[in-house]
């Protein structure tokens, strides 16, 4: 199991580069990546900056961790700048970025964008097609609901062949199909054990499963609520984390992002124990 770290507590605008030092301590401490949400409007969960942003700053101050969007939302940004995007940032980080991709949920954030929430799921297979056509082709044809490109070379080539791997995430058949047609990897949000080899089921085995999972370490206080039942219980130990990431890996997941709804300044500490106190318990 490949665990990583969510940088999205609410780290202080006064000291931006807290969350650097935070990516370079998971870093140091081994784990497989960090990730940044993407909201464009304050969602009370942390820090909201746009996650190629913040991610291309991250991958200045790292040389080995991976960079995940989780999850970008693919209908905010327009095919080519999405492809160019996200390959400017494959490149920077010398072939570290995963681009999760959603679909989108907040009407709010639709509405400011001057988009449709309805169309949300069109556009994702839109932008989604059309970017992999600019990562594979020079020069592109794309012709699609949204988007048309006329021999187009995009402005920055990835460095992954294909461009970055992409994980989709979702539980819809809808989401499902996203994952097959355009997927490296599945990624879920809390899913359980039973959730996971569902999934497992429908998708070929060469896929990645992975999933953010949600909880409050002993003896921190969790700054903002958690969604459905958090990694370990209620009342988590380090025995109980690692007894949910096994079955999990039994179900098939093989990578799996710690959200941790805590204050920024206890994250390190957090993550040093989780280093010291949960990770020698996987597999034993």
């Amino acid at each position: 199991m490949r665990l990583g770290i969510s940088l999205q507590p609410a780290w202080p605008i006064e000291d931006g580069a807290s969350v650097l030092r935070a990516a370079r301590h998971a870093e140091d401490l081994g784990f497989d990546h960090v990730a940044v949400g993407n909201r464009v409007l304050d969602s009370g969960f942390g820090l909201d900056a746009d996650p190629f942003v913040l991610l291309s700053a991250v991958a200045g101050a790292t040389t080995r961790v991976r960079l995940l969007t989780s999850v970008l939302v693919a209908p905010y940004y327009p095919a080519l700048l999405l492809a160019n995007q996200a390959a400017s940032l494959d490149v920077l980080s010398g072939g570290r970025l995963i681009l999760g991709v959603g679909t989108g949920w907040n009407p709010d954030e639709f509405a400011g964008l001057g988009l449709s929430a309805k169309e949300r799921g069109a556009r994702t297979d839109d932008h989604l097609a059309a970017a992999k056509a600019l990562w594979t082709r020079r020069p592109a044809d794309f012709e699609g609901r949204f988007t048309t490109l006329h021999g187009a070379n995009l402005g920055t080539p990835p460095l992954t062949p294909g461009g970055p791997p992409v994980w989709v995430g979702g539980q819809s058949e809808a989401a499902l199909r996203r994952v097959q047609r355009f997927g490296a990897g599945w990624y879920g949000s809390g899913a359980d054990a039973a959730a996971v080899a569902a999934v497992r089921e429908e998708l070929p085995e060469h896929l990645t499963l992975a999933s953010a999972q949600f909880f409050t370490p002993p003896g921190v206080d969790a700054v903002s609520p958690l969604s459905g039942r958090p990694l370990g219980g209620e009342t988590p130990s380090a025995a109980s984390i690692a007894d949910d990431l096994g079955q999990l890996a039994e179900a098939g997941l093989t990578t799996c992002t710690l959200w941790l709804p805590i204050a920024a300044a206890d994250v390190e500490r957090t993550m040093d124990w989780i280093a010291a106190e949960v990770v020698p318990l996987l597999g034993s």
